[in-house]
């Protein structure tokens, strides 16, 4: 892995993990392509690639933890009081209940998604469900009166995050889609999807370097392009973060639908025909 490749897999992560086209699809594209470019094997990923993968991650979960900080503290300081009459309250203890069922969901199908890394074709297919899904909540919202986060959304959107393990699969579309079927609006919707991923993203921060990395392999690392394209990662996801909840306030996520479908068809016919 060199710095160039960190810093473009940083981009990516910063505008796919927000945006409704899944990141870690994204991440399996850009860096198979990358494969495919230098001639190396597919089915090769060193755990130097997988560790910047984490760290991708946490680049946008501190992109999160600084936009939402406001947010965050506000439903902490709801939270410890107990008062779930409280709206702020009754958020944290979605997001503490939704969090639990991801875990229980997402467990099982972990070890497909790693296999997936290794299937862009199969990916991409996954990325066009996404498109579809996106297109169709769209469709069925645009027909319902917007109300409030309550507690049968949040189930939804919990179980719509746990299935988004998978590549292709996209976390924040899957979790938006869900609220908008559920009467949700896109801002509400987004805003809770980019709160609840909160936990997720940091447990798996914290805990697949202690339990997978070994310290006397982790010094050998490429460590000027891990930091580097963490903080690319970060810078980006904020202003993604910005921008994305203007954009959803003013205007239709078919676009995000459309684009899904397209590229998931390029990706799944071109990685399937180099097999």
């Amino acid at each position: 892995m060199n710095f160039f490749q960190a810093v473009l897999m940083g981009i990516v992560q910063g505008l796919s993990e927000f945006l409704p086209i899944s990141s870690s699809a994204h991440l399996v594209f850009t860096s198979n392509f990358y494969k495919v470019i230098k001639g190396i094997e597919i089915a090769q990923q060193s755990n130097e690639e997988v560790f910047l993968d984490i760290m991708l991650h946490f680049g946008t979960l501190i992109a999160v933890l600084i936009f939402f900080r406001k947010d965050i503290f506000t439903i902490i300081k709801a939270f410890c009081k107990r008062d779930f009459k409280d709206p702020d309250a009754k958020t944290g203890l979605y997001i503490v209940i939704g969090t639990v069922i991801t875990v229980i969901l997402a467990l099982p199908l972990q070890g497909i998604a790693e296999k997936l890394v290794f299937a862009p074709a199969v990916t991409g297919l996954l990325l066009i469900i996404t498109g579809i899904v996106l297109l169709v909540s769209e469709k069925i919202s645009a027909n319902q009166v917007s109300k409030p986060l309550n507690f049968r959304a949040s189930i939804w959107i919990a179980l719509a995050q746990g299935l988004a393990v998978l590549p292709g699969l996209s976390r924040s579309g899957w979790t938006i889609a869900a609220g908008l079927f559920r009467g949700i609006s896109r801002v509400d919707a987004a805003k809770y999807s980019f709160l609840l991923s909160i936990p997720i993203i940091l447990g798996a921060s914290m805990l697949y370097p202690v339990i997978n990395i070994n310290l006397h392999e982790a010094l050998s690392y490429n460590w000027k392009a891990i930091i580097a394209g963490t903080v690319v990662s970060g810078i980006t996801g904020y202003l993604c973060i910005k921008y994305f909840i203007k954009f959803v306030s003013k205007f239709s996520l078919a676009v995000f639908g459309y684009y899904c479908i397209i590229v998931g068809i390029i990706t799944a016919i071109f990685f399937d025909c180099i097999k």
